[in-house]
């Protein structure tokens, strides 16, 4: 009989390896309208933000206003330019299948990411899309993290209590947005070191480290 628990994975950075790709495409959308994102900014600020909020936080920051549609544009032309690039190979981390394989035996599994649905499902492989009992993207939600919002709707879809659920994620914000919704985390470092990550319960260095046994010893 399956454990009441679960396992809430991130998946930018934590199932894909995809958080350079999103940099990549942002910076090509960025550039037809002459602006200039570095490496540094993205992983420093904008991180863990949906395209949106991305897009506004941003133009914030370089006091840039937008005209009516220009959001639009820009986010679908980020949209071309990450489609591209996924649409040269693999993306998921090497020990990525074989985790939800493991953790997906005992605990129900789910993904609160800040990337579309649609681009989830685009780049997981379709035997793996039966293994998670809830997909939750950004536009399942309201609000993008470091809101609660796709963890709580996550629960809300794997009928599991916050205190028997453990969220893995690779960045600060993610972090926060599922503590916010009560769940234990463990932080893995593919995007950054693990001084920067200190608030998790638990930081690993790749999905091989989170073993069956690590998530009982923080929903215990």
């Amino acid at each position: 009989m399956s454990r009441p628990g679960a396992v809430v994975f991130d998946f930018d950075g934590v199932l894909a390896d995809t958080e350079r790709l999103h940099l990549l495409a942002f910076q090509e959308a960025f550039r037809e309208r002459g602006w200039t994102l570095t490496d540094a900014a993205y992983f420093d600020r904008y991180l863990g933000f949906d395209d949106r909020d991305l897009v506004r936080a941003f133009t914030i920051d370089a006091r840039v206003v937008l005209k009516p549609g220009d959001e639009d544009a820009i986010v679908a032309a980020k949209t071309r330019a990450y489609d591209a690039h996924v649409g040269r190979g693999s993306v998921l981390f090497p020990g990525a299948a074989a985790a939800v394989a493991r953790l997906g035996v005992p605990f129900r599994l789910g993904i609160a990411s800040g990337s579309l649905r649609a681009e989830i499902l685009h780049i997981l492989p379709d035997a793996l899309v039966p293994a998670f009992h809830a997909i939750v993207g950004a536009d399942d939600v309201s609000r993008s993290k470091p809101a609660p919002d796709v963890y709580l709707r996550a629960l809300d879809r794997l009928d599991v209590p916050a205190s028997r659920a453990v969220a893995i994620e690779d960045s600060r914000w993610g972090l926060a947005a599922a503590r916010a919704a009560g769940l234990r985390t463990i932080a893995v470092t593919t995007s950054y070191p693990a001084a920067t990550l200190s608030s998790a319960d638990r930081v690993v260095t790749s999905l091989d480290d989170v073993t069956v046994d690590v998530i009982d010893q923080l929903i215990a």
